[in-house]
């Protein structure tokens, strides 16, 4: 994949990302958080299963034309717990909070990614991506607190 093309899946990624902040918000009025993010859940899912079904990647796991190894499927079932509870407390905070504070505490996680692939990951990062973390979180502080 060229650069071009992971830059603009990535902005699209954040234009739906800032779809879901404001479209959530919207219909959260006088719906429980919980209800809504479950409803959004089913919502994404079926979405999710039309495109796997109509790619034919559903169908290559059902045949075992693909394999997922037993690590394949724990990082992935971790993955899906992770953004249930991230997603559970995320529509909870929109429901009582400012919409930019509520998405700018959530943009944390760049930090956090950040953090943890250096850590865990062991993926070396420059001084420039230092800087950057530090801009990060500056940012956050300043978008969280605008009230």
């Amino acid at each position: 994949m060229n650069n071009l093309q992971w830059i603009a899946l990535g902005l699209l990624a954040a234009l739906g990302g800032a779809g879901v902040t404001v479209f959530g918000k919207l219909g959260l009025e006088g719906v429980n958080s919980t209800l809504a993010t479950t409803l959004r859940a089913v919502i994404m899912a079926l979405v999710m299963l039309a495109v796997a079904l109509g790619t034919g990647q559903l169908g290559a796991l059902a045949s075992g034309k693909v394999h997922l190894s037993g690590r394949a499927w724990l990082f992935i079932t971790l993955a899906g717990l992770s953004g249930a509870g991230s997603w559970l407390a995320y529509f909870a905070a929109l429901r009582v909070g400012p919409t930019a504070g509520v998405a700018a505490l959530d943009r944390l996680s760049l930090a956090f990614i950040f953090l943890f692939s250096a850590l865990a990951l062991r993926e070396p990062h420059t001084w420039r991506g230092w800087v950057g973390l530090l801009v990060l979180l500056a940012g956050v502080y300043l978008l969280a607190s605008d009230r």
